[in-house]
């Protein structure tokens, strides 16, 4: 039998900050369990870290890293250690690169967007680093084979120095956008930014303009109003295969000539892009309205007040853009927020009624029990966070 070789010794600069990286950490503590054991360096770190000082004169095998600064890079590569990089080509130097394939990433936002029926199309991006430059440029490629226009808005950094001033000229630029449009927006930061300056704007999210943003960084994406549609990236998927990369370059093995690039998992679809794009201006109206409104109680005689629309002409016309009746699409907007508090909150019944707009709290039991099959109490048992699912499903 052959000799056991000593635990490799593996520092992990790895930012412990966001949902990829977290997952990235999860996947080659997957590829440890099942190939190790290996003796790491780990620390609470964020991405602006700067390197441990021990790190110059430290007499380790391998380096797993998502370099962020180039005091980083030059430090990890003046180690002359084994190396993979885990976030930026322009600063990986030498060292082989796995992360995400954003060709893929651009491509999949475009066509969800054009599957819901939007055919203008624009990007809100960053020049910073070449991943967001690939997956705008992939997005307005894709778009063009579709058949649409792109245009593109540049923001001037994700770290915003004036808040107001960034939002007016955001705010400015949704406004003048032909509509509906798909924005694609480089990470869920921009994401959300986009998204506040659309209320600043007067814009209707996701009727006048849908957004998609990428990482699928959760704190961010909830927090939005409404919540971020975001492309999840595939971070376990990196990690196991990061770490097995550097495994066989510590055993002697020679790099791969070509980046390892990972497909995302998809995206996960929020409100931000939850709905087909409605071409009927009164329609728009009226979904609008509902939206804001619902949950105060609107009903539809005073819907058509509002929109000097006859109940006939609105149910026509929504029937026709939607297969819903005004009726049907209060009742929605109502039962899907009493889902996301059933889900998110420990409220009571009684009190998701008063919020959601039911008169009585016996009725929404019962119509709720009839849509569902099941008691609120009972989709709330099944909803428990462990087993929620990982993405909101597309409503019909």
């Amino acid at each position: 039998m052959p000799p056991r070789r000593p635990a490799p010794r593996v520092a992990l600069l790895i930012e412990t900050t966001r949902t990829y990286s977290r997952e990235i950490l999860s996947g080659i503590r997957r590829y440890i369990s099942a190939r190790g054991p290996w003796s790491t360096f780990l620390e609470l770190r964020a991405l602006d870290s700067s390197p441990p000082k021990w790190l110059r004169t430290w007499k380790g095998d391998g380096i797993l890293t998502r370099t962020f600064t180039r005091q980083m890079a030059r430090v990890v590569e003046e180690t002359g250690l084994p190396a993979v990089e885990l976030r930026s080509t322009h600063l990986a130097g030498n060292r082989p690169f796995v992360g995400m394939d954003n060709a893929q990433i651009g491509r999949m936002v475009a066509e969800h967007f054009h599957t819901c029926g939007y055919r203008h199309f624009a990007t809100y991006g960053l020049a910073t680093e070449k991943f967001f430059v690939e997956r705008m440029r992939n997005f307005t490629e894709t778009a063009a084979g579709l058949g649409s226009f792109c245009t593109s808005l540049e923001a001037r950094s994700d770290q915003v120095e004036d808040w107001e001033q960034s939002q007016k000229r955001l705010a400015d630029w949704v406004a003048g956008l032909p509509k509906p449009i798909g924005i694609f927006a480089a990470n869920d930061q921009l994401g959300v930014h986009l998204l506040e300056a659309c209320q600043r704007a007067g814009v209707g999210v996701p009727e006048e303009l849908g957004v998609v943003g990428a990482e699928n960084e959760e704190a961010l994406c909830s927090f939005a109003t409404p919540a971020l549609s975001s492309v999840r990236f595939d971070g376990d998927a990196v990690g196991f295969a990061a770490a097995e990369l550097l495994d066989s370059l510590i055993q002697g093995a020679p790099p791969p000539s070509a980046p390892l690039l990972i497909a995302p998992k998809g995206i996960v679809i929020r409100r931000s892009s939850d709905e087909l794009v409605i071409h009927d201006a009164l329609v728009a109206r009226a979904v609008r309205v509902i939206r804001e409104n619902a949950l105060n109680g609107i009903d539809v005689t005073v819907l058509c007040q509002q929109l000097r629309a006859s109940r006939s002409t609105l149910d026509r016309r929504m029937k026709a853009a939607l297969q819903r009746t005004p009726k049907e699409e209060i009742a929605r907007v109502r039962f899907r927020e009493v889902e996301r508090l059933l889900r998110e909150t420990d409220l009571t019944v009684e009190a998701i009624a008063e919020l959601t707009g039911f008169v009585h709290p016996h009725y929404l039991h019962a119509a709720f029990k009839e849509l569902h099959g099941m008691t609120p109490g009972a989709f709330r048992i099944r909803h428990l966070p462990d087993s929620s699912p990982v993405s909101e499903p597309r409503r019909p």
